[in-house]
């Protein structure tokens, strides 16, 4: 835990209701044990998107489609939004919430590696959300900046990893070593990388939000 427990609690007591579509699938998706974004980084998503009002999104990791279908609830009018997911369950579980919410012309699913995905891609986006394996955010940074338009903001999830990041190396489990050692290595990236202003936030499971800097080239 990050931040005390008590002071969790009340900060989402403050927090605005989801609508009955996206309540009643963190619903299900909590009896199911299927990970999604806590409630405190709902929040800072919708802030995020009144602040920059993105019209093209990109988003690492779908699974069930519930952050998906928040950021369309709260992006602009006519913004599109595109969603990468690796797991063939989660996958069909998240076609049939867009379907369900009539979201096919505003939410593309794109199905697979998302190492594979990204080196294909064109375009710029406005806003992009990392939330998938946690050990390949460094692996993927370069496609990541590659895609961001000029003061694009990207959000990468659970970068604190329950705290265990501030732990020494020898205190995490031996299974976790090595999405330990990438995630502290990215979060360097992150807050040193030319291109960006980073900052890390103690919210939810921890979130890094980054801006993307106009280079000299783009402001000639």
């Amino acid at each position: 835990m990050i931040i005390d427990e008590r002071m969790r609690v009340y900060i989402n007591s403050l927090s605005r209701p989801l609508s009955p579509m996206l309540e009643a699938l963190e619903r299900d998706a909590s009896r199911e044990g299927v990970p999604i974004i806590r409630p405190e980084t709902q929040s800072l998503i919708r802030t995020v998107l009144a602040m920059k009002t993105p019209r093209s999104i990109l988003e690492i990791g779908t699974a069930v489609g519930f952050s998906a279908l928040l950021m369309r609830e709260y992006a602009p009018e006519g913004a599109k939004i595109t969603t990468i997911e690796n797991y063939p369950k989660r996958i069909a579980e998240a076609e049939r919430n867009f379907a369900a919410a009539g979201a096919q012309n505003s939410i593309t699913l794109l199905c697979g590696d998302a190492g594979d995905i990204l080196p294909g891609l064109t375009g710029k986006y406005d806003l992009i959300f990392m939330d998938a394996a946690k050990g390949q955010y460094i692996r993927w940074l370069p496609d990541i900046l590659r895609l961001m338009a000029p003061g694009a903001v990207m959000l990468s999830d659970n970068v604190l990893q329950e705290g265990d990041l501030i732990e020494s190396h020898y205190l995490v489990e031996r299974r976790n070593r090595t999405i330990y050692r990438r995630m502290r290595d990215y979060l360097y990236e992150l807050t040193h990388h030319p291109m960006l202003i980073t900052s890390i936030l103690p919210v939810g499971d921890g979130v890094a939000l980054s801006i993307r800097q106009e280079t000299e080239d783009e402001k000639a």
